[in-house]
């Protein structure tokens, strides 16, 4: 059995093999989006196969629209060559479920995959013959938070995005060059209203799209390439709106069991392929089966009809609210505090992890004992039910392929937000007192016990890529294992330092216990491990 639409044709192999096919006329609606595009979707890779095209995928098996979504890739264009041509654009999705069962099906609901490539002259003409067309209602996102980003670490502008100011609308590079660029055709065309909607994993990522998107436009407009008047339209959310979102799907590399499983069941050409851009990418997504998206409802221009596929259609304070509840309480914290110290024990599995009685009371207490009191609640979703179900079924599923070493990438982005906020509450409450926490203060030396690369055995261990690895691992360069008096002092620095934090934690009380927590850990192998026996255990 291949996966594409011929493929496709022999219902009873596919029946056999337990995989469900699309119910609707796949070339009738590739023609329908062709000739009146609805949606295009930034990011063609797993989390957009899995859970994104998957909610097209509903509409058109319900009958709910006849068109899908064009695919645009503006990073790594390997995907498209290897992954979407020889398939057709379809993807076959695997669910994973914690008893070891899969429920597999088709996602045809990509019509085409195109390259965001303003040197591709045609496939360039491509996309600005769907921004012009009126009939396009949305364009969202799935980049991850660095393709928003402009400037580097040090403020300025990256160099991509000097050579896309310098050189204007016609060869925009950085996908919010290409962003704002196809934007100016649809102005200078009929500027039909339209939303463009980012559905990355990042607080206010509406705001950080629109942000991005009218810095460059104004760069232009200060350089004479573009009038007021197309300022005017992109800066007015009644034409050009840029909903908020929260998105919650863990969609992990594609893993080797999974691809042994559809090869014992017949299914053909499912290579795992690793791009030279180091993308892992296969013609399977696999992914857990729980998920959430939360969608701020502003769609000048209609919609389709998302929330009869699962999404939360609501207000910007309820997307607000769910995100916050999400990532300072009930997973992301969760997700941290498990990644560090699964990397100090040598595990290799998160799911693993969850059979570590000291690291799954670790993450109880985070979320139960020390989140909740100050979690956001949302209404539409219920926080410690939610946290139940990400203990209970979600973070234990053995058959989902994820990573500590993964979840540990970026982790100085990330505690400003994942910690930082819930001590922000504690501060802020009289009631409250952040001396009291435990976990998260245990989590945030387990942090900086990880960076100093040696495991809790003795020996050297990678540490996963981090902008602020380089200044962090040098302040810690004098610190030893084996002698905790090396950490006197040292740790000062950092722990002052809000933007690490999102608070200093000396002025939330807690510098001392965190150091003190990282002492402990550095007296010697094993030491990782006894002092969370001694604080968790």
């Amino acid at each position: 059995m291949k996966l594409n639409f011929q493929g496709i044709q022999d219902k009873a192999a596919w029946a056999k093999a337990g995989v469900a096919l699309p119910q609707y006329d796949w070339k009738a609606m590739c023609d329908a989006t062709e000739k009146k595009p609805v949606w295009v979707h930034f990011g063609a890779g797993n989390i957009f196969r899995g859970f994104i095209a998957g909610l097209a995928e509903k509409l058109l098996n319900d009958g709910l629209t006849d068109r899908g979504i064009f695919a645009l890739e503006t990073f790594d264009f390997e995907i498209l060559e290897k992954i979407y041509k020889p398939h057709d654009s379809m993807t076959l999705m695997v669910s994973l479920r914690p008893d070891g069962n899969t429920d597999k099906n088709i996602i045809a609901s990509i019509a085409r995959g195109i390259k965001a490539d303003s040197s591709d002259s045609d496939e360039w003409a491509t996309l600005k013959k769907i921004f012009v067309n009126p009939s396009l209602q949305m364009v969202s996102y799935t980049i991850t938070e660095k393709g928003y980003a402009l400037r580097d670490m040090k403020g300025d502008y990256l160099g991509v995005v000097v050579d896309d100011i310098a050189s204007g609308p016609d060869k925009p590079k950085h996908a919010m060059s290409i962003t704002a660029s196809l934007l100016l055709e649809r102005f200078r065309a009929e500027a039909t209203p339209i939303a463009i909607v980012s559905m990355d994993n990042c607080s206010h990522n509406g705001e950080k799209l629109k942000s991005s998107v009218l810095e460059v436009a104004k760069a232009w407009e200060a350089k004479g390439f573009v009038d007021k008047e197309f300022i005017a339209w992109l800066s007015d959310e009644s034409q050009v709106s840029f909903p908020w979102t929260m998105i919650d799907k863990i969609t992990p590399r594609p893993a080797e069991s999974v691809y042994k499983e559809l090869a014992s069941l017949g299914v053909e050409d499912m290579d795992i392929v690793i791009t030279a851009k180091h993308t892992y990418i296969a013609p399977f997504v696999n992914a857990e089966i729980p998920q959430y998206l939360v969608v701020e409802d502003r769609f000048p221009n209609g919609r389709p009809p998302l929330e009869k596929a699962g999404v939360y259609m609501t207000d910007r304070d309820t997307v607000n609210k769910t995100e916050r509840m999400k990532v300072t309480t009930c997973l992301n914290p969760l997700h941290t505090g498990l990644a560090v110290f699964g990397c100090l024990l040598g595990y290799e599995k998160i799911a693993d992890e969850m059979n570590d009685a000291e690291l799954k009371k670790l993450v109880e207490r985070i979320g139960y004992v020390e989140g909740l009191p100050v979690v956001t609640n949302p209404g539409i979703l219920d926080p410690k039910a939610f946290i139940d179900e990400v203990i209970e079924q979600r973070l234990p599923n053995p058959f989902m392929p994820d990573t500590p070493q993964r979840i540990a990438t970026d982790t100085s982005q990330k505690v400003s937000v994942r910690f930082g906020e819930t001590l922000k509450s504690y501060k802020a409450d009289p009631k409250l007192d952040a001396k009291t926490l435990t976990a998260i203060p245990l989590a945030l030396a387990g942090w900086l016990r990880y960076l100093l690369g040696v495991d809790d055995k003795g020996n050297e261990m990678p540490v996963s890529p981090d902008p602020m690895m380089p200044q962090l691992q040098a302040a810690l360069k004098s610190v030893k294992l084996g002698a905790p008096e090396t950490a006197r002092g040292v740790l000062d620095p950092i722990l002052t330092n809000a933007n690490i934090f999102g608070v200093s934690l000396k002025d939330v009380g807690l510098a001392e216990k965190v150091e003190g927590f990282f002492t402990e850990m550095l007296k010697g192998p094993g030491a990782v491990r006894e002092t969370l026996k001694k604080y968790i255990g």
